[in-house]
C-alpha cells in the first residue's frame, strides 16, 4: 500500500483475532491477515461446499468492497488462527478514489483473484485428486507459521469439493511418498520439495501470476 494511505488509514485500521472455523462478516469491513488463514467457500443449495479462494498475508478479505458495497455471496471462515487489521470499506474506498496508486493496487488484486479462480476451476476439471490435494497443501503451507497445522481430512474433502474417502486416498497417497505425515487432525510437511513434485502445474501458474500482477503496481 502506497505509504501515504498507509498513513491516513492507520487510525482506522482495528486489530482482531481469527479464531479457528470463525465465519467472518463482509461488507461493513475489510480483513488484512497478519497471521492465520481465510478461506473463501461457495455453497449449493443442498449444502455442498467447495474452497474458491484463500486469503493470508499477501491478501484481503473480501475483493467484492473493492468493486461495490454488495455483500458477497460467498461465505468465509478462518482455516488457521491468527490475527488481522479490520477496515471500514467505505473508508477503503474513499482512500481508492484519493490514491490512484492505492486503486491500481487494489484492481491488480481484483484481476490476480479472479486468474486464481479461474486457474482452480480448470484444475479441479483436469486433474487428479493427489495433484489437487498436494496444489492445496502448499498454498496453505505458504501461508502458515510453520511446516505443522492443524488439519482435519473432513475439512480438507470440503475444502476441495470432494467426498472424505477420495481424499484420505490421496492424503495417504502423499504420505508414502514421504512428503507429508498427518496425525489425529494435524498436517506436517516432511518435503516441501517433493509436494511441489507431486503438485500440477497449477500452483506454479497461480503464484507467478499473482507476482506479476501485484509485483508491477
Amino acid at each position: 500500500m502506497p505509504a501515504q494511505s498507509l498513513e491516513r488509514l492507520q487510525p482506522n485500521l482495528e486489530p482482531v483475532a481469527l479464531a479457528l472455523g470463525e465465519p467472518l462478516h463482509p461488507g461493513k469491513h475489510v480483513y488484512f491477515p497478519l497471521a492465520g488463514l481465510i478461506s473463501v467457500v461457495a455453497t449449493m443449495v443442498d449444502g455442498a461446499s467447495v474452497e474458491v479462494g484463500m486469503i493470508g498475508r499477501e491478501g484481503m478479505y473480501s475483493v467484492s468492497a473493492i468493486l461495490s458495497e454488495d455483500t458477497p455471496s460467498e461465505r468465509a471462515m478462518v482455516q488457521l488462527s491468527g490475527s488481522a487489521l479490520r477496515l471500514r470499506a467505505c473508508l477503503l474506498r474513499q482512500e481508492m478514489q484519493a490514491e490512484k496508486s492505492l486503486q491500481k493496487l487494489l484492481l491488480r488484486y481484483v484481476q490476480a483473484t479472479v486468474s486464481k479462480v479461474a486457474q482452480s476451476a480448470a484444475c479441479n476439471r483436469l486433474h487428479v485428486l493427489e495433484q489437487r490435494c498436494a496444489r492445496w497443501l502448499l498454498e496453505c503451507h505458504d501461508r502458515a507459521d510453520a511446516d505443522t497445522f492443524p488439519m482435519t481430512h473432513e475439512f480438507l474433502a470440503m475444502m476441495l469439493g470432494v467426498r472424505r474417502p477420495g481424499v484420505s486416498l490421496a492424503a495417504h497417497a502423499l504420505q508414502e511418498h514421504g512428503v507429508i505425515t498427518y496425525n489425529h487432525g494435524t498436517m506436517t510437511v516432511l518435503d516441501r520439495r517433493g509436494l511441489e513434485v507431486a503438485a500440477c502445474e497449477c500452483y506454479r501458474v497461480i503464484q507467478d501470476e499473482f507476482g506479476r500482477l501485484t509485483q508491477s503496481v
